[in-house]
């Protein structure tokens, strides 16, 4: 009897065993999602490399997209843990919807340039040659950060331009530009230079009318709220900031 008690006992604790290290807690691995700009598409997923390499067992997962459309995504109830947007007005929708958690602190700077054909095909010099006849131009929807600047521009300008399309975010302004469907688009100076060699860039002074701000935050509730506030301290510190100027964004 007392040989097949110690074996019931052992089997219980190799049982037990077997299911604590099943759990996800015992796995090691943790997964940070970031809800991030369009526009940071190249400079975060290069500070990916460094983040997780500092971080071993932990996964960065990106949600990139148009600004507007990730604060509409977190307020319907979507997981994430940190938010960055192109401009503080749809940081500013986030906080009135008590979707991020604490103050949003400004990481970066970014301007409209125009992308156009390789070698400039159509010849445009400056803002205004968009009100031209006969050109295919696009611009993002006024929602989003890139729409909204090019408003102001316009506003600022007296020009007003009448776009063959509005996108959702700034990178299918672009790409319709690489693509040949469109012969200028209005997007951010480091989109233009993330896609060197294949669209040409036009800067237009009037564009320093409407210079975005790119804030940054926690998400409320986050499920890794404490490896969130350590990849936004990371995107604010040193390592961040020259990653964000390699790629053409402006100091905050």
């Amino acid at each position: 009897m007392r040989k097949l008690g110690a074996l019931v006992a052992a089997a219980a604790l190799m049982i037990t065993g077997c299911g604590s290290s099943s759990g996800g807690s015992g796995s090691g691995s943790e997964t940070l999602t970031v809800f991030a700009a369009a526009s940071l598409t190249e400079s975060f997923t290069a500070l990916k490399t460094s983040f997780e390499s500092a971080h071993p067992g932990t996964e960065v997962k990106f949600n990139f997209a148009g600004s507007s459309a990730l604060v509409q995504q977190l307020s319907n109830g979507a997981r994430a843990d940190v938010f960055a947007s192109a401009d503080q007005a749809n940081m500013d929708k986030a906080v009135q919807a008590g979707v991020v958690d604490g103050a949003p602190s400004v990481f970066a700077t970014n301007r409209l340039t125009i992308a156009v054909a390789p070698g400039n095909p159509k010849g445009i010099t400056g803002f205004a040659d968009l009100a031209r006849g006969g050109l295919t131009v696009i611009v993002c929807a006024p929602q989003v950060p890139c729409g909204s600047a090019a408003e102001k521009v316009e506003r600022g300008t007296g020009v007003t331009l009448r776009p063959a399309s509005e996108e959702q975010d700034v990178k299918q302004v672009l790409n319709k530009v690489q693509t040949g469907d469109a012969d200028a688009g209005l997007v951010y100076v480091t989109d233009a230079a993330s896609a060197a060699g294949k669209v040409g860039q036009v800067d237009f002074p009037e564009s320093a009318q409407a210079v975005n701000s790119y804030p940054i935050a926690v998400v409320k509730d986050a499920p890794q709220a404490g490896l969130a506030e350590q990849w936004v301290e990371f995107v604010l510190g040193e390592q961040g900031r020259a990653e964000l100027q390699k790629a053409g964004f402006g100091a905050p």
